[in-house]
């Protein structure tokens, strides 16, 4: 009785936080406790629904905007919407020295209270799926095409490698290794530090204590939904995506780009799973995730463009 007063008092205060009426639940609300454990029925006990919803209702409290100077030069300032404080927690040197100033200018806005909050329940449906798919292939160790061994691995197999490569901004700290770990299995001290600034506003806190990912459920899922909603370089963000707010360019169209599971795909990893061709057994392994959790939620993606079997890949 316990355990579920507090998953309807997680519920209620997502309801709150999201704004939600009864016709459109918070995220959580469109499937219980006892689904979600259907979904990852392997699952580490470290992913739980609740944490789950504790990790969706902190980061819809956060707005993130990031402005470039060229390909490369940030600012990037993070509000508290609780506080509607704006910090800027990076600023790199060259920011307002007369030659960057010269540079193509852009700017995008974060607001992680987005992640699934269009008013078409099926569109967050579908977005769930999506999420669901790859933090499931990502994390898998079991039986191909089972689809019932998502969310096994906290941390990937082979802890070995460092992932430590050279960045001014978030370097390395000293003994600290780097390699995936939670439902997106997040790698390199580059992605740490990051994701670090937007979900907490300090880059050091996983820089510093990246096993952070792997033992802290909450903060674990926040990386999930922190990348999923963050762009990064010339990558738009898989949510912008799958929810079809991203359109692509005429450039981009020649390399076979186009809104759709498929594009997600490309995005997480593209140099490695796209324009291999249609059986490349990642890429089928995601898009059979994707199918898997579109029937659970009791959805269908029709037009979903689901491989990126012909698109050219991101590098990296």
């Amino acid at each position: 009785m316990k355990s579920k007063c507090i998953v309807i008092l997680i519920l209620a205060i997502c309801l709150f936080n999201f704004g939600f009426s009864k016709s459109k639940p918070a995220v959580p609300g469109y499937f219980s406790e006892k689904e979600f454990n259907s979904f990852f029925p392997q699952r580490n006990k470290i992913y739980s629904y609740v944490s789950f919803a504790k990790a969706v209702s902190a980061m819809s409290f956060i707005k993130i905007k990031i402005e470039k100077r060229g390909e490369w030069i940030y600012k990037i300032t993070r509000t508290d919407k609780r506080t509607n404080k704006g910090t800027v927690i990076r600023q790199d040197k060259d920011w307002n020295e007369t030659w960057a100033k010269a540079k193509p200018y852009s700017t995008s806005t974060i607001d992680y209270a987005d992640f699934c909050a269009s008013k078409e329940i099926n569109v967050n449906k579908k977005e769930l799926a999506a999420l669901f798919a790859h933090i499931a292939h990502e994390t898998r160790n079991g039986i191909n095409n089972k689809y019932n061994d998502g969310l096994m691995l906290n941390h990937e197999l082979d802890t070995n490698a460092n992932y430590i490569a050279a960045n001014v901004t978030y370097p390395a700290v000293a003994g600290k290794k780097y390699y995936g770990r939670g439902p997106i299995q997040l790698s390199y001290n580059s992605n740490y530090g990051f994701a670090s600034d937007c979900i907490f506003g300090d880059k050091n806190i996983l820089l510093k204590n990246p096993n952070l990912v792997s033992t802290n459920a909450v903060t674990a899922f926040e990386t999930a939904i922190y990348f999923w909603m963050t762009p990064q370089d010339a990558k738009p963000s898989p949510h912008d995506v799958i929810t079809e707010k991203w359109k692509p360019t005429a450039a981009e169209l020649q390399k076979g780009y186009k809104a759709g599971f498929g594009m997600t795909i490309n995005i997480v990893n593209g140099a490695l799973e796209c324009n291999k061709g249609a059986e490349v057994p990642a890429m089928k392994d995601r898009i059979g995730f994707y199918q898997y959790f579109l029937k659970k939620l009791n959805i269908t993606d029709a037009n979903c463009n689901c491989d990126c079997a012909k698109m050219v890949p991101y590098p990296g």
